[in-house]
């Protein structure tokens, strides 16, 4: 893999370049480390500028997530209240496992637009990315599940 894809795959607020760990310093003595050694050690390897999400793409994640879950949320909600109404004021009685049942769809559906909602938002800060974000999504699912390979990699 040449620089430019490596770049080019990589997230748009990824900083460029990884900073390497410091090298474990090989002591014999059990003495004190000296000041800069603290200091160092301490340090984390990237700053919380570099690692911050950008306020465009965090904006559109929190639209995204408002309507793939909010949306669901509510509706299960209304469907608690119609069926409350329907059993109160009319003759219409509706099994209780169907309003269960569809509660617990909508309610799940929501949980998973949750989800959807980050992963389908274009993490590009120039590009807004689609309605639906069908893209979006494949690719940034294919980032993560990158990450996770090269994460289980280095512990085995």
């Amino acid at each position: 893999m040449s620089a430019e894809e490596s770049e080019r795959d990589s997230l748009p607020f990824e900083p460029k370049t990884k900073r390497q760990k410091p090298p474990k310093a090989t002591r014999k003595s059990p003495a004190q480390p000296k000041k800069s050694e603290k200091q160092a050690s301490k340090q984390p390897p990237f700053n919380k500028q570099e690692m911050a999400i950008p306020e465009v793409v965090s904006q559109r994640m929190i639209r995204r997530v408002a309507g793939f879950c909010g949306v669901p949320t509510v509706l299960g909600i209304v469907t608690l209240v119609v069926s409350y109404l329907l059993a109160t004021y009319t003759e219409i009685q509706l099994p209780p496992i169907a309003v269960l049942l569809v509660n617990m769809g909508l309610f799940g559906i929501g949980v998973i637009g949750i989800t959807y909602g980050v992963l389908s938002a274009s993490w590009d800060e120039e590009r807004a990315g689609s309605l639906l974000g069908l893209g979006e999504f494949s690719t940034n699912w294919g980032r993560m599940v990158e990450v996770w390979r090269e994460t289980r990699q280095k512990k085995a």
